[in-house]
């Protein structure tokens, strides 16, 4: 019987069929699944067993660099389905609950360090740009939707977007990880091209001023991109849709003294303020308020009817609206910087 012969070519990039038919033709290639089995085993081990502290909040799990190495030497077809596996394992062995998307960022991953690694000359320009495209682009800019996806599912509200710890510290991290992952990569390459697990005969990987001069310029374009990214959200997510009931009520009732104060129109017992909208400037203290002012009976003024949204107190009966307010406020003082009332039509 005919031995199966396996393509052993190389690739410039990974954006033609050939590379992925290559990719996926590593799932016929018994060698290659006993040596996927054992990378999801390593980075199972390594990201629940094995951190490296740098200082607080800041340390390094090698879990990433048995990525790169599967990554490397089956491509992102095997990757994937690895890297499917290693999410679920690690979750059942923490005894956490599993959901899902969080499946995605382990699969990204795996498949950005595979288009950069597979098949392909490696370089430490290469390295710098796997490390920075998984940071930005996962660890940040895919990771917060999911983990607010997450809290929503699980508490009912989410927070907010992107903490500015994670931005830093992803931002901080990857040169570090990058000049670990090319040490790494460097002395494990000459391994695998004599196993012929690869197929690219290994170089030194040796940083020089231009490689370093683009990992300094990446880590500025990434805050500038991260700080812009918080920049549009802020300004086009209001706070109010992640309110809870609790801190609905309280921002309903705060807004009532406010709107009593600034104008004599409606009576103080029978008035309703109801937040539509909130939003904060990025790095900012100030918050634009919308309110809906309603009157109802007064007998009608309680607790539910302060925990009502923008949508719920439009449909009550009991409310009738009265005008719009625009406020701004300071939350760090309290005090109101600007008030704007418009009569209803």
């Amino acid at each position: 019987m005919a031995r199966l012969q396996k393509s052993t070519e190389t690739f410039s990039h990974p954006f033609c069929k050939a590379y992925w038919r290559a990719a996926a033709a590593e799932l016929k290639d018994t060698k290659m699944l006993v040596f996927a089995a054992l990378i999801v085993a390593l980075r199972v081990a390594l990201k629940t067993a094995v951190r490296i502290p740098l200082g607080p909040s800041l340390d390094i799990t090698p879990a990433f660099l048995a990525n790169a190495l599967g990554a490397m030497v089956y491509g992102p077809v095997v990757g994937a389905i690895g890297a499917m596996v290693s999410d679920v394992l690690g979750v059942l062995l923490r005894g956490d609950t599993y959901f899902l998307p969080y499946a995605l960022t382990e699969i990204a991953g795996s498949m950005i360090f595979a288009m950069y690694f597979y098949r392909q000359k490696i370089t430490p320009t290469r390295v710098i740009l796997s490390r920075f495209t998984i940071c930005l682009c996962v660890n940040i800019l895919l990771q917060t939707p999911i983990d607010m996806l997450f809290q929503y599912v699980t508490y009912g509200k989410s927070s907010v977007v992107i903490t500015l710890p994670r931005i830093f510290k992803n931002l901080f991290m990857f040169p570090i990880e990058s000049a670990v992952l090319s040490v790494f990569l460097g002395v494990m390459q000459p391994i695998t091209y004599r196993m012929k697990l690869t197929h690219v005969k290994a170089e030194k990987l040796s940083f020089n001023k231009k490689q370093i001069a683009l990992l300094v310029c990446l880590v500025i374009v990434g805050a500038l991109s991260v700080f812009g990214y918080l920049f549009v959200h802020y300004d086009n997510t209001s706070l109010s849709s992640d309110y809870t009931v609790e801190e609905r009520i309280t921002a309903n009732r705060s807004m009532q003294p406010i709107v009593a104060d600034k104008t004599d129109d409606w009576d103080d017992v029978t008035t309703v303020t109801i937040v539509e909208s909130a939003y904060k400037k990025f790095l900012g203290d100030e918050v634009t308020y919308t309110v809906a002012v309603y009157t109802t009976e007064a007998d009608a003024v309680g607790d539910d009817i302060w925990k009502l949204s923008k949508s719920k107190a439009a449909a009550n009966e009991t409310l009738t609206r009265v005008a719009t307010a625009t406020i701004l406020v300071n939350e760090d003082t309290g005090e109101v910087l600007s008030f704007q009332v418009t009569p209803a039509e």
